[in-house]
């Protein structure tokens, strides 16, 4: 049976967990560059502190599920599940969608 591991007992999928990490601090320099180039983009240092806690939550939790969980299947569905969690507490501090 495939866990994930390869011969030499090395954790497969490190460059996709990185590439993951990497975009996640693109992420949130993105309103950071905004501010620079438009007056619409209006963010304080806790709204960076803020999105970067939710950014390091929802990442620390993909890596956990893909560290643990043994099924593709499982996998897929755990990040999807963290996904749709971080995009409702996003949206619900964004514009409050559940006022």
């Amino acid at each position: 049976m495939d866990d994930g591991v390869n011969a030499d007992n090395r954790v497969r999928g490190r460059h996709g967990r990185r590439a993951m990490w990497i975009g996640a601090a693109a992420v949130l320099a993105l309103p950071a560059v905004a501010m620079r180039f438009t007056t619409e983009v209006d963010w304080g240092p806790e709204d960076f502190l803020v999105f970067g806690t939710m950014l390091l939550v929802a990442c620390g939790a993909c890596e956990l599920a893909l560290r643990t969980i043994a099924g593709r299947a499982w996998r897929i569905a755990a990040i999807a599940v963290i996904a749709l969690a971080f995009l409702l507490v996003w949206a619900e501090l964004a514009v409050g969608i559940f006022d």
